[in-house]
């Protein structure tokens, strides 16, 4: 993907680490980006060792937001160690952000984490996804916005997908076979605006839910049958990751 010119720019300038990889999240990962879409970027920060080891100690969490030329712009990187944190607990936006293919930045780190995320999927991480799928579902209901359902019928298809397969997939244009066959209309529809209304034409209030329910259903049959491991596999091998590249 490329970013506004001189975003990056603004970026770098704003940040004080270096960065293991930076990729875009949120709607354009996802495949239904408006034109008036935030842009959001995520990534993974590298401390130098003397603000770990030392009396002053450096940012775990850098957080940028900035408004580039009437595009705002959202970047949050996390230090090395923490990300690996939670990349070994059932957080799907970490592993949707290291596994992200809308790459900003990237270095032989980011490809050792990607190589090491076939290791790290749980079938906990199903529950990130189902609980996920009800905050966003609670939203649609209150705002009757096109956002956070296509939100839900995500959630609920990538936990499917990496349920089934032990694949990553956020983009919901490449999960819509799996879904409901309105998906693809309401996606063209919500490129119109991010904060759009449903449209007038979408199915009823009853069939989304009827839909959003057996997508639930499916996600938690999915989980309970399958192959993937109670704990991640590679935590020694993410720990030595993190070790090796503090001392360089």
């Amino acid at each position: 993907m490329n970013l506004p010119e001189g975003m990056l720019d603004c970026f770098a300038a704003g940040h004080p680490y270096p960065r293991a990889f930076v990729t875009v999240s949120g709607a354009h990962l996802y495949g239904f980006p408006s034109q008036d879409s935030d842009i959001d970027l995520r990534g993974v920060h590298l401390l130098p060792l003397e603000e770990i080891v030392g009396l002053k100690t450096g940012d775990e969490t850098v957080t940028l937001i900035w408004d580039h030329e009437g595009v705002e712009a959202d970047a949050v990187t996390h230090d090395l160690a923490k990300f690996c944190t939670l990349l070994l607990r059932r957080n799907g936006y970490v592993l949707e952000q290291v596994m992200s293919p809308l790459v900003i930045t990237t270095s032989p780190v980011h490809d050792e984490l990607k190589e090491l995320v076939p290791g790290l999927l749980t079938f906990n991480h199903a529950y990130h996804y189902l609980g996920f799928a009800r905050t966003q579902w609670k939203a649609f209901e209150e705002t009757n916005e096109l956002k956070p359902l296509l939100y839900t019928f995500r959630v609920l298809l990538t936990g499917i997908r990496l349920m089934r397969t032990g694949e990553v997939e956020a983009d919901l244009t490449r999960l819509t076979g799996d879904g409901p066959p309105y998906l693809p209309d309401l996606i063209e529809a919500k490129r119109a605006a991010e904060h759009g209304a449903l449209p007038g034409d979408a199915p009823s209030a009853a069939r989304l839910k009827a839909d959003k329910d057996a997508l639930t259903a499916r996600l938690e049959q999915e989980r309970d049958r399958s192959d993937l491991p109670e704990h991640p596999a590679n935590f020694r091998a993410v720990h030595d990751l993190v070790v090796r590249t503090r001392l360089g």
